[in-house]
């Protein structure tokens, strides 16, 4: 039997990747904010992905 092949299982779900990623992403862009101050486009970056987290939450249910 050949055991090379056969994927390694992970150890966390993608879900729960997504989820880790997207906190991650929203935390630079609040960091960002906080240090730069207000700017139209990275207020709108963190309007857009609050959105989409809304939205994934949504869908999935609340399961992310």
């Amino acid at each position: 039997m050949d055991t090379e092949n056969k994927p390694v299982p992970q150890s966390n779900p993608p879900e729960s990747d997504a989820t880790q990623r997207v906190t991650r992403a929203h935390q630079l862009l609040k960091g960002l904010r906080e240090r730069l101050g207000s700017h139209p486009e990275l207020d709108e970056a963190i309007e857009t992905l609050e959105a989409a987290l809304s939205n994934l939450t949504l869908n999935t249910g609340g399961m992310l």
